[in-house]
Parts: C-alpha cells; sequence; structure tokens
C-alpha cells in the first residue's frame, strides 16, 4: 500500500489538488457510465471535440465517467515525467468555475476509481486542477465563450498552408472554429475555418484583457453562487419550526430566588457550642 499527500496548487492561473499514488487496496465501487452527445441546453454533456490518446486516453475515460454524475466536466488529462510520472486531470463545473473544495470531491472519488484499473501501469503523482486562465479549448462552446481572445492552436495536418496558427478567436460554427490570424504573412488568408476535430492543442494565451474577464467571470459566479444559496438557507428557515422552552414550574418566570437572611442566633450557637 502507498501512502498519499495532498498539497493545494494555487496562484492566479490554477487551483488544484495533488495526490501519490497510485497502489492502494480497492476501498470503493467503480462508477460505470455514457457520455451523451452534445446537447445546446446541457453544457454539462456537450462532447470534447479534442481528446487524449494512449494512456491518457484511459485515465480520461475513466475520469469523464467517473465524476460527470457528480456535476463536472473533463477538459483534459496530461500525463507527463514530471517527478517520475505526474498525471494532471483537469476538470470544471459547466458554468467554467472550480474550487479547491470541487478538486477535493473528485480526488476523493476517482482516486480509488484509478486504483482499481490501473490505466498507468506504474507509480504516478495525480493531480487534480482547474483548467486555468490560460484554458485549454476542447469543446465548441469554449471557442464561442472565448470569442475576441488569443489563442494558439495546433492542427494534426497542414490546413492554409500551416500546422500551428496564432489567432484571435470569432466564435464556433457547428464543429469548426472560427479564428483571425495574427500571424498572417502578406498574401496570406487572415480569418480561416479550422476542424475543431483535427486539432491536436488548443489553449488562450494569457494576458491582461484575459486575466481581467476571468476574474470578472469568477466572481459573477461566486455571486450567483451565494444566492443560491442564501435563497435555500431562507428556504430552510422558513420549514423550520420554532418552539419555545417550558418555563419551570415555581416561582413566576423572570423572577430570581431572593437571597435567605442569616439567623443571629444560630451563628452564636455555632461559636458557643457549650
Amino acid at each position: 500500500m502507498h501512502g498519499i499527500r495532498y498539497g493545494y496548487l494555487i496562484d492566479d492561473r490554477q487551483v488544484g489538488l495533488s495526490r501519490v499514488g497510485p497502489g492502494r487496496d480497492p476501498l470503493f465501487f467503480i462508477v460505470r457510465g455514457r457520455v451523451t452527445e452534445t446537447t445546446a441546453d446541457d453544457p454539462l454533456h456537450e462532447r470534447r471535440l479534442l481528446t487524449e490518446t494512449g494512456v491518457a486516453a484511459r485515465v480520461a475515460l475513466l475520469a469523464e465517467r467517473t465524476i460527470l454524475p457528480l456535476g463536472y466536466r473533463l477538459v483534459r488529462v496530461r500525463v507527463s515525467g514530471n517527478n517520475g510520472c505526474t498525471v494532471q486531470i483537469m476538470a470544471e463545473r459547466p458554468d467554467g468555475t472550480m474550487t479547491v473544495d470541487d478538486c477535493e470531491i473528485i480526488s476523493r472519488t476517482l482516486s480509488p476509481v484509478l486504483d482499481v484499473e490501473d490505466p498507468v501501469g506504474r507509480d504516478y503523482h495525480l493531480e487534480i486542477s482547474s483548467p486555468g486562465i490560460d484554458r485549454p479549448l476542447v469543446r465548441a462552446s469554449d471557442f464561442a465563450r472565448w470569442a475576441g481572445h488569443e489563442a494558439k492552436i495546433e492542427m494534426g495536418m497542414i490546413v492554409a498552408g500551416r500546422r500551428r496558427f496564432r489567432c484571435v478567436l470569432l466564435g464556433a460554427e457547428g464543429l469548426k472554429a472560427r479564428i483571425r490570424r495574427t500571424d498572417a504573412q502578406p498574401g496570406e488568408a487572415t480569418d480561416v475555418e479550422l476542424r475543431i476535430e483535427d486539432m491536436t492543442e488548443a489553449h488562450l494565451v494569457l494576458s491582461d484583457a484575459l486575466i481581467t474577464e476571468s476574474l470578472r467571470r469568477a466572481k459573477q459566479a461566486s455571486k450567483a453562487l451565494a444566492a443560491e444559496l442564501e435563497a435555500a438557507e431562507a428556504e430552510e428557515a422558513a420549514e423550520m419550526v420554532v418552539h419555545e422552552p417550558p418555563a419551570r414550574k415555581g416561582a413566576p418566570a423572570g423572577k430570581k430566588n431572593a437571597p435567605q437572611k442569616a439567623d443571629p442566633r444560630k451563628a452564636a450557637a455555632d461559636k458557643n457550642p457549650n
């Protein structure tokens, strides 16, 4: 049995939780499920168009099936040689938020699943984190949601004479991302459509505008969550029945017992017993 260590990974761009694993005896059941197709009214189940290969793909399959019932959606899985072997799992709520508590919930639920299935096949460090501000773009809605911000995109095939693009996102149309190239040479097209499924990597480029917008959205989401909690607490308080404690038998309520006066004859007798 291997030890487990938790540590928070928090900075201006990312919040997360790390754990040393895998090797533990199986403690919990394995969650089985199926990822449904994208629906416009259900962002939780929107399909990822950029996916992993190899070990990362095996981890992603287990991770997605496990965290989806918890209300989280998978963003990206990366397996690297850091610290021997590190498995990083990025996840988020459908509104794009992710807290340390969320990371801990996912870690506690997913860790035993990975221990039983062992998709990595060796000891590794598990990191559960938010996508960060300069986040990966993996769904069509990501390209629409972050329209107006800079991104870097790498294709699995040559498109418009190149594989790599630096651009400003213009949005998405179906399964294609619309971009405006900032690296276009004279005579090259600036506005291009790229099939998202043909991309091998896509992520936002960190900028002052992106940081400002990310903080604004995070603040907005926090206010919405606080309003939901306040409404739930008010509803719970309205359903509670308050019972006043019964008054004690004896003296009238609120009246304290008067102190008893000492008997001077008894005091004198105690001093002169003979």
